[in-house]
């Protein structure tokens, strides 16, 4: 099990982040406006999970305000903003802040998230919630980047992140060929099963 540190005290985790190359684990958090959200909702879209203890410290909101910044300027690209802060923390943040460019998810009905991607710590005076890390799955549902940040205290090293969207290898154009990924009948004109536009 991978391990962290709280201000250079070392923090055991629950587990691994998922190893790149690997399938995604599929999740269900919880949005501000009390709606599920899931892996599966963005499927065709990189995702960039910007994991972190809580809303309400310092160093978790600089990396919000960041990404934020940096998705406007990305294409086919969903940041959502992970820890277990209640929806009305993440929701009062990201009002005052006017960050449109981030989806905020909560963990508080999906405890599970954080023993599933490795990222829960199990002691410290931080125990319970997140670590800090950054994970990114590409448009075919898998991992291709992920970064445990070594003390928690610190920001995200944000350039080999987003250095991984832009590298990640788009899905081809949507046709009307069949594959084990995507499919639609000859007649029709409407989108690939995976949200792609059709052609």
């Amino acid at each position: 099990m991978a391990k962290t540190k709280f201000k250079g005290t070392p923090v055991q985790l629950a587990g691994d982040l998922p190893p790149v190359g690997s399938a995604a684990p599929d999740f269900s958090l919880t949005k501000v406006d009390l709606s599920t959200v899931s892996l599966n909702d963005y499927n065709g879209k990189i995702v960039v999970l910007n994991i972190f203890p809580s809303i309400d410290t310092p160093v978790c909101a600089m990396s919000v305000r960041r990404f934020n910044a940096e998705v406007g300027k990305l294409e086919n690209t969903v940041v959502l903003c992970v820890s277990a802060d209640l929806p009305f923390a993440h929701a009062r943040f990201c009002g005052a802040e006017g960050l449109e460019h981030v989806v905020s998810a909560s963990t508080f009905r999906s405890p599970a998230f954080g023993d599933v991607y490795g990222t829960r710590m199990t002691d410290g005076p931080l125990a319970g919630l997140m670590a800090r890390a950054v994970v990114i799955i590409d448009e075919r549902g898998k991992i291709v980047y992920t970064q445990l940040v070594d003390e928690i205290s610190q920001e995200p090293d944000y350039a080999p992140a987003l250095a991984a969207v832009t590298a990640a290898e788009p899905l081809p154009a949507c046709t009307t060929a069949f594959s084990a990924e995507h499919s639609r009948g000859t007649e029709d004109d409407g989108p690939c099963d995976d949200g792609r536009a059709g052609g």
